[in-house]
């Protein structure tokens, strides 16, 4: 189990409450790396280059779910582990263990390390980003740099992912419907259950009901009740406290008010429905409800059955709290055909509206979907013309199940100012060697065109100056662009041993997202077949890359 830091100890931007938003899990420390990272900073401090000057890029190869834009999330929590780093006496210790016979000045070399020689380069927290691009460029000595591989990786890879995957949730269900994040207790254990309610927020969700991530994040927390609590209630003796104080201070029974109110519907309305078949543990156990929170009712009204039972108490119950001075705020269902059923209920609810001009609100409360909704449930609902308001997501959010890691990479591209590369029979493999910057070139729709790469030492494109952007590994494939706008991406976080920003808070990192979404054009958006975004190179890296490529690749031999 992981414990993170109270709130009280971190430092940073803050929430309404005066605590920072996004402090370190405890977790996140020098040990949480590979085997193999150690051994191999030991092998480089046996070898002498453990100083030698180097550069690892850190990217991923091909968008997540089918799609074409990944949001980079994450970068807080890297730079957060950097800022940190530093090996105790009991990793020392633990580290003796596993390396018996290494030279005991190398565990000396670990306990003086930390990162205030390493400089990182990173574009910033919530920005769409394509495949190739260094999201993260980490400079400064090999094997501090070799060190901070998998933490990177891991604190990069679920981030962007779940952030990505709750965008695209974002995109399916539109501006205007409210999203909540009900995954942790389906999420992959207590870390993975915080970092998906932190990142789906980011990407765009309106809440979860995660208390920890609300009190850790100030994330809006949100939730109802489960069919638990309906199915807890058989009877009117099961309703122990039935007194209600009005919002006039007048104290009423509001069972019998409900249940007054539900015949009355039943005597004006014909819905085919008899008495017989509507719950009475289902209308008491909304009243317990309502008793507990006259402001904030929201009902589970598919314990028995939407239309026959749970539709009519839960009207009921609106209408006696509304007669009290309360207004409701709307239903769930969690099971069944939810265009359908939403549909119905709405016109349920338009019917006791129309009885009076008083009742008016009872139509437009809201309707909150659940049950194993995934991106293309929403899309077909959408499609059906349904009455949903909000949708509880839970287990496709954040399990990410239609594909559960993204791939990040982390690549050694230069040492000791000489670059390196790293081939593969398959060209999606190649990594482009170098030190490199990126820059985003918008044309006059004020949409990007494309995402260019030059090496760091090259003359940035400018507005109104026409550029040759290649694709990196295709000779044929090459464009002239005018750009109307340039945008550099990549910026100095890390550097002379501190975060060289200020960092932004969980909302601004929200907004920045829903601001890079809106500037991508919808083809590159869409959920079927959208239009690959294009990644260039600057004519100088394209030969770069390629006169390293055939340096580096063996001849074949034929006989």
């Amino acid at each position: 189990m992981a414990f993170l830091l109270r709130p009280e100890t971190m430092n940073g931007g803050t929430a309404s409450n005066g605590l920072h938003l996004n402090g370190q899990d405890s977790l996140v420390q020098p040990l949480l790396t590979d085997f193999y990272q150690i051994s191999m900073t030991y092998s480089y401090w046996r070898s002498q280059i453990h100083n030698e000057p180097a550069v690892f890029d850190l990217f991923f190869r091909k968008n997540p779910f089918q799609g074409e834009f990944t949001i980079f999330a994450g970068l807080e929590d890297c730079l957060r582990f950097v800022e940190n780093f530093k090996f105790s006496v009991s990793d020392i210790d633990f580290l003796r263990t596993l390396l018996p016979g290494v030279e005991e000045d190398f565990f000396e070399y670990l306990k003086e390390m930390d990162c205030s020689a390493v400089t990182i380069h990173a574009i910033t927290e919530g920005s769409v980003v394509f495949p190739k691009v260094p999201l993260l460029s980490v400079s400064g000595p090999l094997a501090i740099c070799q060190l901070l591989e998998t933490t990177l990786l891991n604190l990069v890879n679920y981030s962007s992912l779940v952030a990505t995957n709750a965008a695209r949730f974002r995109l399916a269900a539109g501006p205007k419907t409210n999203l909540l994040e009900f995954g942790l207790r389906r999420a992959q254990g207590p870390n993975g259950g915080l970092a998906a309610s932190k990142y789906c927020y980011i990407g765009g969700f309106d809440g979860t009901s995660n208390v920890l991530a609300g009190k850790l994040f100030g994330i809006p927390v949100k939730g109802t009740q489960a069919h638990s609590f309906i199915c807890s209630f058989s009877a009117e003796k099961d309703l122990r406290v039935r007194e209600f104080k009005t919002k006039d201070g007048k104290m009423i029974d509001l069972y019998a008010l409900a249940m007054k109110k539900r015949d009355d519907i039943m005597d004006k309305l014909f819905w085919g429905v008899s008495s017989s078949e509507v719950s009475e543990g289902e209308l008491c156990a909304f009243v317990a409800y309502a008793i507990a929170f006259p402001n904030g009712f929201l009902a589970l009204i598919d314990t028995y059955d939407v239309l026959r039972s749970g539709v009519l108490n839960f009207i009921a119950v609106c209408l006696a709290l509304s007669e009290c001075g309360y207004r409701p705020i709307g239903c769930r269902i969690d099971s069944g055909d939810l265009s359908y059923l939403s549909k119905e209920i709405r016109a349920r609810l338009r019917n006791v509206a129309e009885l009076d001009e008083s009742l008016s609100w009872l139509a437009k409360v809201t309707i909150v979907a659940s049950n194993d909704i995934n991106e293309e449930t929403i899309i077909s609902l959408n499609e059906q013309k349904h009455e949903i308001d909000s949708f509880g997501v839970g287990t496709h959010l954040v399990t990410c199940q239609k594909q559960p890691a993204l791939g990040c990479v982390y690549k050694l591209v230069a040492i000791a100012n000489e670059a390196k590369i790293k081939l593969s029979q398959e060209v999606a493999k190649i990594s482009i060697p170098g030190r490199k910057m990126c820059y985003r070139i918008y044309g006059r729709s004020g949409s990007s065109i494309l995402d260019i790469l030059l090496l760091h030492d090259e003359k940035p494109p400018e507005a109104g100056h026409q550029i040759l952007c290649r694709h990196p590994f295709e000779e044929s494939k090459r464009a002239l662009v005018l750009p109307s706008r340039v945008e550099p991406l990549h910026k100095l976080f890390w550097g002379d041993g501190k975060i060289q920003y200020d960092l932004p808070t969980l909302a601004d990192i929200r907004t920045h997202v829903r601001v890079e979404l809106d500037r991508l054009r919808n083809d590159h958006k869409r959920q079927l077949n959208p239009t690959p975004y294009k990644v260039s190179v600057s004519e100088r890296l394209y030969n770069f890359l390629h006169s390293i490529w055939l340096q580096n690749a063996p001849i074949g031999q034929l006989d």
